[in-house]
């Protein structure tokens, strides 16, 4: 008991203005974080940015030859067409563009390779002056499967223009 007695004593006998009050290490640093979290929540905002508009689109119409540059190369917009309608697939660059699963209908009539499920070439049209793929020969499943195709572009892409045979231009 001496011994807390004597340590007593020592305490009170420092000197009464270190670490006394308000001001000690642990009140410091709980005023400090409260004033910087004071801050955060008070601060003023960056404005809210809008997003960028899209550049407007022209309705054009397009033959297999002027619609061939639009397969994503060299910043081009990777556009594509279904039954006579051309899709701007541009937001889906990483599928239809270079490099992408879907890539060899980006630029082209697209119409019998999703129908069927194919990508291979020979599902695309070899005579780019000739007439349009008529899709004769593809039975009730390709056909729907077909619809299908055009139910998603038109839910997801833009529609912008059509495909017409250079006869017909």
């Amino acid at each position: 008991m001496e011994y807390v007695n004597q340590r007593v004593a020592q305490e009170a006998a420092k000197d009464p203005s270190i670490y006394t009050g308000f001001v000690t290490p642990l009140n410091i640093i709980l005023v400090a974080i409260t004033l910087y979290t004071t801050y955060l929540l008070y601060k003023p905002s960056p404005p809210a940015a809008l997003p960028r508009e899209r550049p407007a689109v022209v309705f054009k119409t397009f033959t297999p030859r002027t619609l061939l540059p639009y397969n994503g190369l060299n910043n081009m917009p990777v556009y594509l067409a279904v039954r006579g309608r051309v899709f701007d697939v541009t937001s889906g660059r990483n599928f239809y563009g270079p490099g992408g699963p879907y890539e060899n209908f980006a630029g082209r009539d697209a119409s019998r390779g999703l129908a069927c499920h194919s990508f291979d070439e020979s599902m695309l049209t070899k005579d780019l002056d000739g007439p349009l793929d008529k899709l004769d020969g593809l039975g009730p499943e390709e056909m729907e499967s077909l619809q299908g195709w055009e139910e998603r572009f038109l839910s997801k892409y833009m529609v912008v223009g059509e495909l017409k045979a250079q006869s017909d231009v």
